[in-house]
């Protein structure tokens, strides 16, 4: 039963990390929402902005000054928390990796072993935290904007709404969650 409930948070957080790096990566996290004829589409990201012609497919993007601009609260937030996320989910996937009952390291001492999963866990909750924390900021901002805007009637051609990526580091931060749940109440 404990073997296969680790694999099973292992496999969880193996796939709930590569969504939060992807969410990080990715430059989607606010596309534009406007009707059908848009001949391009426009996202937002953490890190650049791209526009993609509906026409011939030709996607260009332009990078942001630099990190240390003065850029978005929303922006700087979400990339702080969602790298600190990235880098607690991997080290509690090493540290749940080493922890694994299939695993030949520590075989001689399970009490070692269990903690180790134990800590992975707790690690991943606070990274799942963190990496929550920071796409419901970034999506609640972006709703908050377009609010403000809808009330004061104003219109600027473009209307954003939740790109994918936001959704990406939502579903991964949630994975994590449930991976960490997983580890520090179930196993024992």
């Amino acid at each position: 039963m404990s073997a296969a409930l680790q694999m099973t948070a292992f496999g969880l957080a193996l796939l709930s990390t590569l969504f939060l790096l992807l969410a990080t990566c990715t430059d989607c996290w606010m596309v534009n929402a406007d009707d059908s004829l848009e001949v391009s589409h426009k996202c937002r990201g953490l890190w650049r902005e791209c526009v993609t012609n509906m026409q011939d497919g030709v996607r260009t993007c332009d990078q942001y000054d630099s990190i240390l601009a003065d850029h978005p609260v929303k922006i700087v937030v979400t990339r702080t928390l969602l790298i600190t996320a990235d880098l607690l989910a991997g080290l509690a996937l090493a540290m749940l990796l080493l922890g694994l009952d299939c695993i030949k390291f520590l075989m001689e001492d399970p009490r070692v072993k269990l903690k180790m999963c134990y800590g992975a866990g707790v690690i991943l909750s606070i990274g799942s935290i963190l990496g929550l924390v920071g796409s419901v900021w970034y999506a609640v901002d972006v709703y908050v904007e377009r609010a403000m805007l809808v009330s004061r009637n104003i219109f600027l051609g473009v209307h954003y709404d939740f790109g994918w990526s936001c959704w990406l580091g939502m579903a991964g931060s949630t994975g994590c969650f449930v991976a960490s749940v997983l580890l520090t109440c179930c196993l024992y």
